[in-house]
């Protein structure tokens, strides 16, 4: 009896934990966007500070863009006019998934941000970090997240420099001005640009690399602009 409750535990523990992981990355010559997904089919994107920016269904047919999302129609829950002001109106259920969020009473610099996604735990750089990673995800679940600091190339400083096991790197100001900011590598994966020497309907596209790559289990889509 103790064995088949062991095992049936262990198979809604698993269940679960694979509603909602980690999927992809975005990456621009702005800030990255961090894309979950949860139960099972919502894309949930988020700022590396935490917030939700939008989340939808992803359209798989192959045709548009990788980083627009369809209308999710299922569950939606709010958080209501009674709930402590740091979390009034912000999402509280998609679908099974559930969220909770940072009160003012409980910390006023993690206010609003996202404290748990279901399982998932979050945690943020503090303020006695360096001041281009204060507020911003440091870790969520088993996957950490570090940026670049306020002392790093003007071109990368604040961007994301490693997602778990992965390290990313980026042309700096010096570079050419068509790729400077531009991702360089992604762990053992090289990205070249065409310059400002080059056609001008050329300059600043991918040379070499893919836009959109697996890599260490994460989907990275690296935006031209």
């Amino acid at each position: 009896m103790k064995k088949t409750l062991c095992v049936i535990t262990s198979c809604a523990l698993f269940f679960i934990s694979v509603g909602q992981r980690l999927n992809k990355i975005t990456l621009s010559t702005g800030p990255a966007i961090i894309s979950y997904i949860v139960d099972d089919v919502i894309t949930v994107n988020l700022s590396t500070d935490g917030r939700i920016i939008e989340y939808g269904l992803e359209n798989n047919t192959g045709r548009g863009y990788p980083d627009r999302l369809e209308k999710y129609m299922g569950r939606v829950e709010y958080y209501d006019s009674n709930e402590n002001e740091s979390v009034r109106g912000k999402i509280k259920y998609l679908g099974r998934t559930s969220f909770t969020y940072f009160a003012s009473t409980e910390n006023e610099a993690l206010k609003g941000k996202i404290r748990t996604m279901n399982t998932i735990p979050f945690d943020y750089y503090g303020p006695y970090e360096n001041e281009a990673l204060r507020g911003r995800i440091r870790s969520a679940g088993p996957i950490t997240f570090s940026y670049y600091s306020s002392f790093d190339n003007e071109a990368y400083k604040g961007k994301l420099k490693s997602v778990g096991n992965s390290q990313l790197t980026y042309y700096a100001s010096f570079d050419d001005k068509a790729f400077r900011g531009k991702i360089k590598s992604i762990d053992r994966y090289q990205y070249t640009y065409y310059s400002s020497f080059d056609r001008r309907d050329y300059q600043g596209s991918m040379k070499s690399g893919y836009p959109t790559q697996f890599i260490n289990g994460i989907n990275y889509y690296i935006k031209n602009w």
